[in-house]
């Protein structure tokens, strides 16, 4: 089995949410299951939200019976919600006494679920709010899944027919600091018999774990995002202390390379930007940054910096910003400005702590 211990010491029993089919069909031969058995159970856990092993009437009693005794299915609840004006929700989860943010973000034409891959965050990003927090452990798959799974349940229940449509990794953590699930975790929301979802709906957002990102291209296939934030590595070194590890040449030379293996990115990768006032907003940095991706095939999103307690940035004017963006499409890339969305429930980005009330009043 790839990545789960099956006979943890803790728990015998193994939580059916941590497996992807490809684990899951090693468990149930080890139960004396025939493989479609998988595709079976798979279906009732993630078509109808089904986690009672007696409503699965087309599995024998036999290996029902079996599960029972070796395995349990369990999705760790939402216990706080909040929706914001523009129609964003945000919920927390409580997993070991830590908190975890998920947030659904719904358009006209798709709806998007924002998810976490971490408690907390190793990277100390200073303009990002998880960063200030500091670091607790990784999620399980079935903690990562399992936000999807309620919330897919809950706007079921609330008979909201904007169903999710996307996944991004932009959540509390580092998703690349979380391989192993967060790689589990992808399989299963692409998988036919699960959620189902296109690779091209599915993006992963990484500030820059470069051995981690060489290693994914050979795995997985799914949109790839980097949070660069800088248009040189001094100002990177700064505000994102990753990149005094894996400057910004190794960080683009391995996001070009892991676009030559993908499908899902349609030729081009997503260069996020958040723009800080007089950090990494002038008119010289739109220029370096222009300069910094002319051989990356990348479209760029200008983030609007999202304040937090605690912090002393302040975000560039919209003026400025405007005329950024404008610098960089002169220069031939498409960019974007993205709208803040949830900001009065502290669901934007770079805001998510676990706490439903963060940012500056």
């Amino acid at each position: 089995m790839n990545n789960i211990n099956i006979l943890n010491i803790s728990n015998p029993k193994v939580n059916l949410l941590d497996l992807n089919r490809e684990d899951l069909k090693i468990f149930l031969n080890s139960l004396g299951g025939r493989n479609f058995s998988t595709q079976q159970i798979m279906n009732w856990i993630y078509k109808h939200y089904c986690n009672d092993f007696n409503k699965m009437m087309n599995i024998s009693k036999k290996i029902r019976n079996e599960l029972y005794e070796k395995s349990y299915i369990f999705a760790p609840q939402f216990i706080e919600e909040k929706i914001s004006y523009d129609g964003t929700i945000k919920w927390i989860t409580s997993i070991d006494n830590q908190k975890i943010e998920t947030v659904y973000i719904p358009e006209k034409k798709r709806s998007t679920l924002c998810i976490s891959s971490q408690i907390g965050c190793s990277l100390k990003c200073y303009f990002c709010a998880t960063g200030r927090q500091g670091f607790n452990r990784n999620l399980k798959v079935s903690e990562i899944i399992a936000q999807i799974w309620q919330a897919n349940k809950i706007l079921k229940q609330k008979n909201i027919n904007n169903h999710i449509t996307n996944i991004v990794f932009m959540g509390m953590g580092e998703p690349l600091l979380n391989f192993n699930n967060v790689v589990s975790s992808i399989k299963i929301i692409l998988d036919e018999y699960a959620f189902g979802l296109s690779k091209r709906r599915i993006t992963l957002s990484t500030s820059g774990i470069v051995p981690a990102l060489n290693k994914l291209r050979n795995i997985i296939d799914v949109c790839l995002a980097i949070s660069l934030h800088a248009s040189n590595d001094s100002i990177r070194d700064v505000i994102m202390p990753i990149n005094k590890k894996y400057n910004i040449e190794s960080l683009l030379n391995s996001a070009l390379k892991y676009l030559k293996y993908s499908n899902a990115n349609r030729g081009k990768i997503t260069i996020e930007y958040v723009m800080l006032s007089g950090i990494n907003d002038s008119n010289k940095n739109a220029q370096q940054l222009a300069s910094l991706l002319k051989k990356i095939p990348s479209k760029i999103n200008l983030i609007p910096w999202n304040s937090f307690i605690g912090s002393s940035f302040v975000c560039s004017d919209m003026n400025r910003i405007n005329i950024f963006a404008n610098i960089l499409r002169q220069n031939g890339f498409t960019t974007v400005i993205r709208k803040n969305r949830g900001q009065d429930i502290d669901a934007a980005c770079g805001q998510l702590t676990g706490n439903i009330i963060n940012r500056l009043k």
